[in-house]
């Protein structure tokens, strides 16, 4: 321990560096122990429940409502889907989506509503068509690429190593015998 302090007031910081870090590790701490305690408290208000956002609650209705909205995209957020988002927006939209879903609309025609307002982005699974086949399809191709450069690779390495391997010359061979003959003497004396 003394041998650390000493170290620590040799430093340009000196001791104070060490407090000042200290300091900093224990706000971090708070910090994150703060995130534990609030967090959760603000998950179940985050999800969006169906109660709290209007009506009576009706279990299917919101089932129904929840699995539209998890295909949509928050604007706001843009990471999440409209069910998952805590923003006001969010919450704005699934109010509307309940409600196209109580005129009775599909979730096809809900779907082309909010495109109209807000484009194709605002759908988190973009439609199989067009250019964004594309973005369906590249993934299957990188792995199929790949796995064929893969065994291209493999194969290039098994045929260098049976190059690698010389073959013995017969010339040399039946030299190396003689050698050892003539050391060895007549066989048989």
């Amino acid at each position: 321990m003394r041998s650390q302090q000493a170290a620590w007031a040799g430093s340009p910081t000196g001791a104070s560096g060490y407090r000042g870090g200290r300091r900093a590790i224990l706000a971090l701490a708070w910090a994150l122990v703060w995130i534990g305690l609030v967090i959760p408290g603000v998950a179940p208000a985050a999800s969006g429940s169906a109660k709290a956002d209007a009506g009576p609650w009706n279990p299917e209705l919101e089932e129904h409502v929840r699995e539209i909205a998890s295909g949509l995209r928050c604007v706001v957020c843009q990471n999440l889907s409209v069910a998952d988002s805590p923003s006001d927006l969010a919450k704005e939209m699934r109010n509307l989506v309940r409600e196209l879903v109580q005129q009775g609309k599909s979730r096809e025609e809900i779907q082309a509503y909010f495109v109209s307002r807000y484009g194709e982005f605002v759908l988190l699974s973009p439609p199989k068509r067009g250019f964004n086949l594309l973005v369906w399809g590249l993934p299957f191709v990188a792995i199929l690429a790949g796995a064929w450069g893969v065994y291209l690779v493999a194969r290039r390495w098994t045929l260098r190593r049976e190059e690698a391997e010389p073959a013995v010359d017969p010339v040399y061979a039946e030299r190396v015998r003689r050698d050892l003959q003539e050391r060895e003497g007549p066989v048989g004396s």
